[in-house]
């Protein structure tokens, strides 16, 4: 990597050292207002009585954010971690409320959408080769505008619509170590006046950071990934708008590598090689495409119909090799899942503004069908090997509402907004475990089946008051539910075909958003009390065997907290967040089936204390050689349990620092070029990106350093 590391020297001399005078580029000293649509209309952050994060498309490119793990790091309360099964699934909690587990009978607890499509399995989501406009995270439950489960809250990736009458294109070429290569190739195309399409291509390469020593593919942790996209946009008239698109991501990496690790606060040193007794490591196969297709019609004035289609599919291999060589030359068990999906939606929403503007309004009814079918094994060294078959038939139905009433009196001050949504969920399942003794036949155990149906009323009410026309503060109370399901992993038939009911939460939060200093400092802020009841806990029944465990709805919890965002621009050019949160959530009370009392037994995971993201962007003023500008962000996670039943699992503090240099502007004959250099985790920072139990303490560790170059040219 010596060519990459002498540019990156050469590129930050020119940029630093550089004074040559030319015409003064005037930069805004105020902070650029973000609209946001988290409400189903398009409004001001600040005007929208939600914690919220909005990371722009700009803020995007500057801290790397490639995919839904990245967003980990980015936004503080939120919490992505791989899976233990397969590092291409992300369990994602969302103040403290969220899945441990990745079954395509349970749903998970924050909900993602992709322009407004559910995607009830998030593996391979193509979200990098899309040209985003921005995610918004929201936090805490959003029954009352969504036509799915969102306890913990929702996080929604938005796409830039397809340019009328724009002819352009772009390219961007990255280099790094670990053999690091991305290429990203993007084409906008305009049909005559109403007509635009776009067409763009993904492919993506790493190297892991973990050699296998043993048979099979050379290293664990490999990234091997293309992505499609087409996006269509008509609009024949003022009046209506068509878009279409079709994504699609091929997911060949290798598994990620599971350390055997000693309980906290030891730590084990981050590996570089795998025991030369591994056999037949074999890399991952997922593959994700979905379509979407949305018209939006203006039936009248500030009246909107919108219909959004989703039809998604997925088709998901995993394998994962657990400590082979660590207690002798077999590994303790190793797995392979097979398993595909396929889901369609269908939202209807009405967006209104009435009275003079006095009343705003949103209907929404939705429908959800989704069918699965997984096979998956277990092979245990000179043990039968297990299998299992499952089946997947799941339904939605739901109606929501949402209204905002602001009286003329009080000088339009105050605003008052009540919603609700109705959900019926209709779930079946089939589970057929199997025992393969080697050389036999299978033996069959008895089949599962379950058919259970979850009716919910959600209702949610909200006061905003503006102290002045740059301050508000509201006032929220929001129920938030989650149907039951089933557990394929159950220790037997009955608590299979037994399943597990819903779970619910009523959550207040006060908060506050403010613009003050002449539009160069925002302050928001939230504070949240969450009743947690009938949580859907999963546990380890069977400590000698981690391939079962059971899920209950086991009891209470009481999550309380605090997020905090400042963004400032003290001067032109310098800009500065700050995002923090604090979290405190603890189990109130636990029975487990007999009617006992284990609330001790119990602890609450994926929820530490203290998050902090802290960022500095400065825009240099512009020189002969284009417009450079600097990037740093900071992210530190307080310790966090990982185990609900077990409490020596624990993930302890780190803090990671990001890096970007870049130069736009270039000025090159043709094209609009750029240039930059970029670094993750420059300290180098050994830390867990989870800590888990798999037949002995084990872990998957953070990334080490990585950097590199990337180029760009826009046409």
């Amino acid at each position: 990597m010596g060519y990459i590391q002498g540019t990156c020297c050469a590129l930050v001399a020119l940029i630093v050292g550089s004074n040559v005078p030319v015409a003064a580029q005037q930069t805004d000293t105020t902070l650029e207002e973000i609209i946001v649509t988290a409400q189903k209309r398009a409004e001001s952050l600040q005007d929208t009585p939600i914690s919220i994060a909005a990371i722009t498309a700009r803020d995007l490119e500057n801290s790397g954010i490639k995919d839904l793990t990245d967003l980990g790091s980015e936004v503080p309360n939120l919490q992505v971690t791989p899976h233990p099964n397969s590092a291409t699934t992300a369990k994602i909690f969302l103040r403290g409320v969220g899945n441990n587990d990745d079954q395509v009978t349970q749903d998970p607890s924050v909900a993602v959408y992709l322009d407004g499509v559910y995607v009830a399995r998030s593996q391979g989501l193509a979200m990098e080769v899309a040209e985003l406009e921005r995610i918004e995270v929201l936090r805490g439950p959003q029954g009352s505008l969504y036509g799915r489960n969102a306890t913990g809250g929702a996080i929604n990736f938005i796409t830039r619509a397809p340019e009328l009458g724009k002819l352009e294109g772009e390219q961007k070429l990255s280099f790094g170590n670990y053999d690091q290569f991305r290429s990203r190739t993007r084409l906008n195309i305009p049909i005559g006046d109403t007509l635009a399409v776009e067409l763009a291509y993904l492919r993506t390469e790493k190297d892991g950071y973990v050699q296998n020593r043993g048979t099979g593919v050379d290293r664990f942790g490999d990234q091997r990934r293309d992505a499609y996209r087409a996006a269509l946009r008509w609009q024949p008239s003022d009046v209506l708008e068509v878009r279409y698109s079709y994504d699609r991501s091929d997911v060949n990496d290798t598994p990620g590598y599971i350390a055997h690790v000693p309980f906290y606060p030891l730590k084990a040193e981050r590996p570089t090689e795998g025991s030369p007794a591994v056999a037949d490591l074999r890399r991952n196969d997922v593959s994700a495409q979905g379509h979407n297709l949305t018209l939006s019609w203006e039936a009248a004035e500030s009246l909107t119909i919108k219909s959004i289609t989703g039809y998604r599919k997925l088709s998901n291999e995993t394998n994962q090799n657990y400590h082979t060589g660590v207690f002798g030359p077999f590994p303790i068990f190793i797995t392979a899942f097979d398993s595909d999906q396929k889901q369609f939606t269908q939202e209807l929403q009405v967006v209104h503004d009435a009275l003079d503007r006095q009343l705003e309004y949103v209907l929404g009814v939705y429908y959800f069908d989704e069918s699965a079918d997984s096979f998956d094994t277990t092979s245990v060294p000179r043990r039968p090997r297990s299998e299992r078959t499952v089946t997947v038939d799941n339904k939605a139905y739901a109606a929501y509402a949402q209204a905002t009433y602001t009286p003329a009196w009080l000088d339009e001050r105050l605003h008052l907004t009540l919603g609700t949504r109705w959900s019926r969920d209709e779930r079946k399942a089939t589970l057929q475990d199997a025992v393969v003794p080697a050389g036999g036949a299978p033996i069959l155990g008895l089949p599962g089946a379950g058919d259970k149906s979850f009716e919910n009323f959600s209702p949610s009410a909200i006061v905003r008051y503006d102290l002045s026309d740059a301050t508000n503060v509201y006032a929220k109370v929001v129920t938030g539910y989650k149907t039951g399901g089933y557990n394929v992993r159950a220790t037997s038939v009955e608590r299979f075909n037994q399943g597990f009911d819903e779970e619910n939460l009523i959550s207040y939060e006060l908060g506050l958003k403010s613009t003050l200093l002449e539009d160069r400092l925002r302050l928001n802020a939230a504070l949240f009390w969450t009743s947690y009841d009938d949580i859907q806990i999963n546990v380890q029944s069977d400590p000698n065997d981690v391939s079962r465990t059971d899920v209950l709805n086991a009891g209470k919890a009481t999550i309380k907290g605090l997020e905090l965002d400042i963004t400032a621009r003290p001067t032109r050019g310098l800009s500065l967040s700050l995002s923090y949160a604090y979290l405190d959530a603890g189990y109130d009370r636990i029975l487990d089936g007999s009617g006992r009392d284990v609330t001790d037994q119990y602890h609450y995971v994926n929820a530490p204390k203290n998050t902090i993201k802290a960022g500095l962007e400065y825009q240099f003023p512009q020189t002969a050689i284009g417009s450079p500008a600097f990037f740093l962000d900071y992210y530190f996670q307080d310790k966090k349990l990982s185990s609900s039943t077990n409490g020596n699992y624990i993930v302890g503090d780190y803090g990671l620092l990001d890096a970007r240099i870049t130069l736009t502007d270039i000025p090159v004959a043709a094209g609009d070029w750029s240039l930059a250099l970029y670094g993750r985790n420059l300290t180098d920072k050994e830390y867990y990106a989870d800590h888990f139990n798999a037949g002995a303490p084990s872990a998957y560790f953070g990334e080490p350093r990585t950097y590199g170059i990337e180029m760009a040219v826009r046409f």
